[in-house]
């Protein structure tokens, strides 16, 4: 966090939304709620903060301390024992899998790392070490019994970047729920959730970015008790040769995905099956992925490629004017 919580202003506009903006999770976050009592507002701020500090202590592979970095350091060599809180991130990287019919894989880390966007690509990955990172990272490789948990071969890793910043903007709404609050928009590095009005509306409005002239929106959304994610190859690529390069990959081929989807931005009643569903839909094809959100309950999408935006069947009623 970029600040103590006591430092943090989070006076009111004249709407009366007040609004605080950090770092957590590696990316730029945001909170705008509605809540009459500074000091209830302030613990309110204090409890999220705190719980997203410790969410990323436990769970992000970047750091060497972590529950996750210790399951991947032990890979190959002894089972780990987990808490009741890795158990339910297990139970949905098990969920994720099997929804998606294994397109997304939370036991995707060799892969990830053999396509290292952090750094300058001189040369794309050769077939062989894509193959080995592939064989790797099968989700099927990873055992669990009650309480623990083991990565069966030396290599393999987990990261839960796939869902678990969705995971917590959805606890950050229950977490603001049980302060009273009933308007509110969280934003973690552009996952959202948006409940209640932003104290003109009896909603938020959320811009849909265009996947290829990126400063600009293609429409904006009235949301409220729905969360917004967006999955593309926008935000982070790279190009070689000529040729451009996404960050999401395809499990199934192990390469990024390059079928001409730019970018897909899909609303469901969590945050975490927004996010599923946004880069489930944007691996597997605007035909295939536009079916796949079409059939979901509750789920509705908006599919960008060279030739225009593509839609289900219910998205437009959630569009108007972006703000």
């Amino acid at each position: 966090m970029s600040k103590p919580v006591s430092q943090i202003s989070i006076d009111p506009d004249a709407r009366g939304v007040r609004s605080v903006a950090f770092r957590a999770l590696g990316t730029n976050c945001a909170i705008q709620f509605r809540l009459a009592d500074p000091k209830q507002a302030l613990q309110f701020v204090a409890e999220a903060l705190g719980w997203l500090g410790a969410f990323e202590a436990k769970f992000s592979r970047f750091k060497p301390d972590s529950l996750v970095s210790r399951i991947n350091q032990a890979a190959g060599k002894e089972w780990v024992p987990v808490d009741a809180e890795m158990e339910t991130m297990l139970d949905l990287a098990d969920a994720m899998h099997r929804l998606t019919n294994g397109v997304l894989d939370a036991a995707m880390l060799p892969l990830i790392q053999v396509w290292d966007w952090k750094v300058v690509h001189e040369r794309l990955p050769d077939e062989a070490e894509i193959r080995k990172a592939m064989s790797l990272s099968q989700w099927g490789d990873v055992q669990r019994k009650r309480g623990k948990v083991f990565l069966t071969h030396a290599g393999m890793g987990l990261d839960f970047g796939g869902f678990g910043k969705e995971y917590a903007v959805d606890q950050v709404i229950v977490i603001a729920k049980k302060h009273g609050i009933t308007d509110a928009l969280v934003d973690l590095g552009r996952d959202i959730f948006a409940i209640g009005g932003n104290g003109v509306h009896p909603f938020w409005h959320v811009g849909i970015q265009d996947g290829i002239q990126t400063e600009k929106c293609v429409g904006g959304l009235a949301v409220s008790g729905f969360a917004v994610c967006a999955s593309g190859d926008y935000a982070r690529r790279f190009e070689h040769q000529g040729v451009r390069y996404g960050h999401i990959l395809d499990r199934r081929t192990g390469w990024p995905v390059r079928h001409g989807l730019r970018a897909v931005t899909v609303l469901a009643p969590s945050c975490l099956m927004a996010g599923v569903y946004s880069t489930a839909v944007f691996v597997m094809g605007l035909s295939e992925g536009l079916r796949f959100a079409d059939n979901a309950p509750g789920v509705e999408a908006c599919l960008q490629d060279d030739r225009g935006v593509h839609v289900t069947r219910e998205f437009r009623r959630f569009q108007v004017q972006a703000a």
